[in-house]
């Protein structure tokens, strides 16, 4: 999911997280340790009882609510946590938040345990955590070159690994990773022309909230799933009532994500149905795991740039008799990813851009890029169906309308600082909500993300995968072997 504009948060979380956070610290002491023998799984269960206190309703009327439809929102403008009594190692951190606790394999039981993904059923309905009995598999494993080498080796970054802070950290990121793999897995094989956008949406946020077995803010769908074709790059979901069909010729952007405690999978890729467009699918995907190469502990973003933008627009795809380069969508980037936060502070362009923040260790990203037969730039689109609260500002103090406020405890209860889209409110039961909506977004609590286009008639490709920076080696979450 591409960043719309770059911030950084410094401000603590929000309330509803800090509670989450709070009760998974809690929880981290009894985290068991694995056993030297399978130091790439770890087991897993998930926690459901950290508290998500929401603010509380106004009592001012409000006699807007007959006109609530009328506009369409984003055209305008701590727990107290008990104390360890075991003493710990200083060199060990502390577990992150919701980190699922460890659990003895054998306590899973029904339908497809232990079966791994050939258990996996179609349309996919059984939990990842019983496939697997809590054990998921790794991702695909980089070691560092040049002078980080030696992290490959190092028995001090082998003993980080193994604290109770990278254990929970590696457990939820894989669960949600192999969450995003079986999904995808049966969708690729699903989308066909012919299908309603809607229809492609909710067969992959159905299996979504199956697989990860979906709890509020616990672990869920991270951000709406997008379905952007054509000269749309990004953010587009159908709203309610959209009939949009999936055409033979369409180039069909699939971007979603998962999420195990606020710990967010970010993966995308692109479906098409006409040998014409293999040539830029080739040099966006080609692109991606060149910026998957380059990535790294000490490496500038400006650098990873520069390769992607040199191996995209060494690519040429025809149309019509008409030879077009590929060019990078200079405006788009991937970007660092924290738990609740999916934009949280870093940007990796996909052109050079002088950028010298350099990647550390313990840092997730996601690494996306953009391909397009046009500008190579987009502009945001009218219809808005993504929005997200801003993240250091759960409360909205300067909230005045009653609907406003209630409509915000909903999306703290529901979403949190994650994304959503109108289609989410209407399946929790919302209604005459757009008013309230827009007030939100006018007050500076909830930010609309507007489609993102670059010039009509042109087409657009997308790949992209999240990986972590681990102590001693580079570790692709979600790669699989699709792409």
């Amino acid at each position: 999911m591409p960043p719309t504009r770059r911030r950084t948060t410094s401000a603590k979380p929000p309330a509803a997280i800090a509670a989450a956070l709070a009760a998974a610290k809690e929880r981290a002491a009894t985290l068991i340790a694995e056993p030297a023998n399978v130091p790439t799984l770890i087991p897993d269960v998930h926690d459901t009882n950290a508290g998500v206190p929401v603010p509380e309703n106004g009592s001012d009327n409000d006699d807007d609510e007959a006109n609530d439809e009328s506009s369409t929102p984003g055209t305008t403008g701590a727990a107290k946590k008990k104390k360890n009594r075991k003493k710990k190692k200083k060199s060990a951190m502390a577990a992150p938040a919701s980190a699922s606790a460890a659990v003895d394999p054998a306590s899973f039981d029904g339908p497809g345990v232990g079966e791994g993904a050939a258990g996996q059923t179609s349309p996919p309905t059984i939990p990842v955590s019983r496939l697997f009995r809590g054990l998921y598999p790794e991702g695909e494993i980089c070691d560092y070159q040049d002078d980080n080498l030696w992290r490959t080796t190092s028995e001090e970054k082998k003993a980080l690994e193994m604290t109770p802070f990278w254990e929970a950290e590696l457990r939820d990121a894989r669960r949600g990773a192999e969450v995003h793999r079986q999904v995808r897995n049966y969708a690729q094989r699903t989308i066909k022309p012919g299908m309603s956008m809607t229809e492609i949406c909710e067969l992959i946020e159905n299996g979504t909230r199956n697989l990860v077995e979906a709890q509020g803010i616990e672990a869920g769908i991270a951000f709406p799933t997008g379905c952007s074709l054509n000269a749309c790059a990004a953010h587009w979901t159908p709203n309610a009532g959209d009939k949009t069909i999936l055409q033979q010729s369409d180039v069909c952007k699939i971007d979603f994500g998962v999420h195990v405690g606020g710990r967010i999978i970010d993966s995308a890729f692109t479906v098409t149905f006409d040998p014409v467009y293999d040539n830029l699918l080739a040099a966006v995907k080609d692109a991606t795991n060149t910026g998957i190469r380059e990535a790294g502990i000490d490496v500038r973003l400006s650098d990873i740039g520069a390769a992607i933008q040199e191996a995209m627009e060494s690519y040429e795809v025809e149309f019509g008799g008409k030879t077009y380069q590929v060019k990078p969508i200079r405006n788009l980037s991937g970007h660092s990813i924290e738990r609740y936060n999916i934009h949280a502070g870093n940007s990796v362009p996909i052109v050079k851009n002088g950028d010298q923040t350099k990647m550390v260790e313990g840092e997730f990203y996601a690494i996306e890029t953009f391909g397009s037969t046009g500008a190579g730039r987009t502009i945001d689109g009218d219809e808005i169906s993504h929005y997200m609260r801003v993240f250091d500002n759960p409360h909205g103090a300067n909230v005045r309308l009653s609907r406003a406020r209630q409509l915000l405890q909903t999306i703290n209860t529901n979403f949190g600082s994650l994304a959503f889209c109108r289609r989410y409110l209407d399946r929790i039961g919302e209604s005459k909500y757009l008013l309230a909506l827009k007030n939100l977004v006018e007050c500076g609590v909830v930010m609309p993300i507007p489609p993102l286009y670059d010039t009509p008639g042109s087409f657009t490709a997308q790949y992209e995968h999240t990986l972590v920076l681990r102590p001693t080696c580079k570790e692709v979450l979600t790669r699989g072997d699709d792409y």
